[in-house]
């Protein structure tokens, strides 16, 4: 069953440790069955507090989720993400 990842960016702290993660997190995303369903597109709030933005990730399996999210190499690039924004992330298997 597919399961996803969904980051939402609550607030930008330190844009210069976004851009050192943006430049870790692209080599990640090569893993075998991750799919990037949404990308800081445009969005509208219909309930709830605004967000900066919004990733929605699918995977084959919630353990491939989990295997990616504590990869090493995600592992080192989310730590410049913890400094340089507010998030959430969510893991949601499909139906």
């Amino acid at each position: 069953m597919s399961a996803y990842l969904v980051f939402t960016k609550e607030k930008t702290l330190n844009a210069a440790e976004l851009a050192i993660y943006k430049q870790k997190v692209i080599p990640t995303l090569n893993t075998v069955g991750l799919k990037i369903l949404v990308a800081y597109g445009a969005q509208e709030v219909l309930e709830g507090d605004a967000i900066e933005g919004i990733v929605i990730m699918e995977f084959p399996t919630a353990d491939a989720a989990k295997s990616w999210y504590d990869s090493p190499a995600y592992r080192e690039a989310r730590e410049h993400r913890f400094k340089g924004a507010n998030y959430r992330c969510v893991l949601v298997n499909g139906v």
